[in-house]
C-alpha cells in the first residue's frame, strides 16, 4: 500500500468523457492508498488529464501542465507533475521532450499500474514516456470481433478489466452490503451481482456523465480523435448498469451518457437496438431521476433510437447531433454524409416525437475548399433548423489527419473572419429560440442554491450540462430553499441569452 501521507490532485481537462477517466484514476489511486486533494499545491503530485482535440484545447493543457509545474519550489507541498490524458496519448515522447516540466508523460496503457508509477516517480525514479501509435491497430477491424480482444487493450472510464478478462483485485475484495460505505470511501464498490466499480466522485454534482463506448469507426477527415482514442468497443450494458446504480448510490440524479459515438452502441456486441434496450433499465435505476444520451451521429440515427428516446420516460428530450456543416459537397470532403434537406428532415423527426426537445450540435467554418456557396447552405440551415445551442469552431489542421494535406486551404485571416460572422449569427439565433421558450412549463435540476437571493440555478431537461444554458429558478417568498438535487417545477418567464429564468406557479 501506498504511505498514507501521499496525496495526488486530478487536474482534468477537455470533455465529459475526460471527467470519467479522471474519476477511474482516482478510483484507482483511493483503492492503493492514495489521499485525493483538490488543491494541486496541496499535493504531492499533480497528475494533469490533458485534452488533445483541437488547437486551443491543446494550449489549454500545457498551460495547465506550466501552472502546476510552477508550483514546485515555492513554499508548495507539490513534488512532481505527470500528464496524462488525450494529449500524453497523442504526442507521448515528442510531448516529454517539448515540456521538461513535466516529470512525466504517461498513455492509456499505464492507467492500470498509476499508482506504482506514482511511487516511483516521488522517490527520484524515471517511468519511460509513452511512445505514442495508432490505436485503431490494436484491436480488430471486424467490430464483431473486437470484444473477445478488448480486455488486452486499455481502454479508460470502460472500468477495471484484467488482460486475461478477470477483475483487478485493487483491494481485498468487498463481498457482503455491509462493507459497501467502506468500500465506497475508497473508490470501489462492489453491488451483490457483478464485478467492482472503480471510481471517485470528484465532485458533488447531482449529475454524473457514464461512459457507453469508446472509440470511434468514422474517418471524418478533420478528426484526429480515432488515432489516440482506437477503434470503437462498446461497454456491456451489465457493467453500465452496475456504474450507474453505484452512481444512483453517491447522489447523482442525471446519468449523462458519454462516448465518441453514442449511435454505433451495440454494433460490435451484434445488436445495434442495444442502446433502446438498455434505456429503460437504466431509468428504471432507484434514484436516477433523469437519463440523457449525447454525442449522436445523424447518418446512424435510426427510427427505433428516436422513438425510444421519446417514448421512454426518465430519458430526457435532448439530443447531441454531431452535423458539423449543411452543405453537402463539404460535407463529402469531410468524409461524411448528410444535406441541409437531410438534416432538416431528421429535425422534423425528432420534433414530432418530442415538440419539446432541446437539440444542439458542433459546426466547422474555413474548412479546405468552403466557398461562399457553402456558407450561405450553412446559414441557411442554421436559420430554418431552431437549435437551442449550435458551438461553432474554426478549421485548424491537425497531425496525421486526411484535411492536413487537402488543398483550397484558406488564409487564418479568412477563418478567423468566418468564425466571427457564424459566431454572431448563432448567438442571435439561439437567443431567439430560448425566446420560444417563455411560457414553458419545465422542470428543473437543482444544482445550486442561493439563499440570499431566494433562487436555485439548475438545468430543465432540454439543457445539457456546461455549455447549454442554465436555468434560474426564483422562488416565492417564504417558500422553503430546495437541495441540490431535487427537481423543481417552474414556468419560463424570460431569456437571458441562452440561459432562462423561471418561476415556481
Amino acid at each position: 500500500m501506498t504511505p498514507p501521507e501521499r496525496s495526488v490532485a486530478l487536474v482534468t481537462l477537455g470533455c465529459t468523457r475526460n471527467e470519467v477517466d479522471s474519476e477511474e484514476l482516482a478510483g484507482r489511486l483511493l483503492a492503493e492508498g492514495w489521499r485525493l486533494v483538490d488543491d494541486a499545491a496541496e499535493a504531492d503530485v499533480a497528475v494533469v488529464n490533458t485534452c488533445g482535440f483541437v488547437e486551443q484545447a491543446k494550449k489549454d493543457s500545457i498551460d495547465a501542465l506550466l501552472e502546476a509545474s510552477d508550483l514546485k519550489g515555492e513554499g508548495a507541498r507539490t513534488q512532481k507533475v505527470v500528464a496524462v490524458g488525450c494529449l500524453a496519448e497523442r504526442y507521448g515522447t515528442e510531448l516529454a521532450d517539448q515540456l521538461p516540466e513535466a516529470d512525466a508523460v504517461l498513455g492509456f496503457d499505464s492507467y492500470r499500474d498509476m499508482s506504482t508509477h506514482l511511487q516511483t516517480i516521488l522517490a527520484g525514479g524515471h517511468v519511460a514516456s509513452h511512445t505514442p501509435g495508432d490505436r485503431r491497430r490494436l484491436l480488430p477491424l471486424s467490430p464483431a470481433s473486437r470484444q473477445a480482444s478488448a480486455a488486452s487493450v486499455a481502454t479508460p472510464g470502460h472500468g477495471d478489466v484484467a488482460p486475461t478478462g478477470g477483475t483487478v483485485p485493487t483491494t481485498a475484495p468487498v463481498t457482503d452490503a455491509t462493507d459497501l460505505p467502506d468500500a465506497v470511501d475508497r473508490g470501489l464498490a462492489v453491488p451483490a451481482s457483478g464485478p467492482p466499480v472503480v471510481r471517485a466522485r470528484l465532485d458533488g454534482r447531482p449529475w454524473a456523465p457514464l461512459k457507453i463506448a469508446s472509440g470511434c469507426d468514422r474517418r471524418c477527415s478533420f478528426c484526429a480523435i480515432p488515432m489516440f482514442r482506437g477503434a470503437f468497443v462498446s461497454r456491456r450494458p451489465a457493467e453500465i448498469v452496475t456504474e450507474a446504480r453505484w452512481l444512483a448510490a453517491q447522489g447523482v440524479r442525471e446519468l449523462f451518457l458519454v462516448s465518441e459515438n453514442s449511435t454505433s452502441y451495440g454494433k460490435d456486441l451484434g445488436d445495434l437496438d442495444l442502446l433502446e434496450a438498455l434505456l429503460p433499465d437504466l431509468t428504471a435505476i432507484d434514484g436516477v431521476e433523469r437519463v440523457r444520451v449525447s454525442y449522436l451521429q445523424p447518418a446512424e440515427i435510426r427510427p427505433g433510437l428516436l422513438r425510444a428516446m421519446a417514448q421512454t420516460p426518465g430519458v430526457v428530450p435532448y439530443y447531441d447531433i454531431s452535423f458539423q456543416h449543411a452543405s453537402e459537397p463539404l460535407l463529402r470532403r469531410m468524409r461524411r454524409f448528410g444535406s441541409r434537406e437531410a438534416f432538416l428532415d431528421l429535425l422534423a423527426r425528432v420534433r414530432a416525437d418530442s415538440p419539446e426537445a432541446g437539440i444542439r450540435c458542433n459546426v466547422i467554418v474555413g474548412f479546405p475548399g468552403e466557398t461562399e456557396d457553402d456558407l450561405a447552405e450553412l446559414e441557411a440551415f442554421l436559420v430554418e433548423a431552431r437549435l437551442d445551442v449550435v458551438g461553432v469552431f474554426g478549421y485548424s489542421d491537425e497531425d496525421g489527419t486526411e484535411a492536413e494535406n487537402l488543398d483550397g486551404k484558406l488564409p487564418p485571416h479568412v477563418v478567423a473572419e468566418r468564425l466571427d460572422r457564424f459566431s454572431r449569427l448563432v448567438e442571435q439565433l439561439n437567443a431567439d429560440r430560448a425566446e420560444e421558450r417563455v411560457g414553458e412549463h419545465v422542470v428543473v435540476l437543482v444544482e445550486e442554491v442561493d439563499a440570499d437571493e431566494h433562487t436555485v440555478t439548475g438545468r430543465a431537461a432540454f439543457q445539457g450540462p456546461d455549455v447549454d444554458g442554465e436555468t434560474t429558478v426564483v422562488l416565492a417568498p417564504g417558500a422553503p430553499l430546495p437541495a441540490v438535487g431535487e427537481l423543481v417545477a417552474a414556468v419560463v418567464t424570460a431569456a437571458e441569452g441562452i440561459d432562462l429564468v423561471a418561476e415556481v406557479p
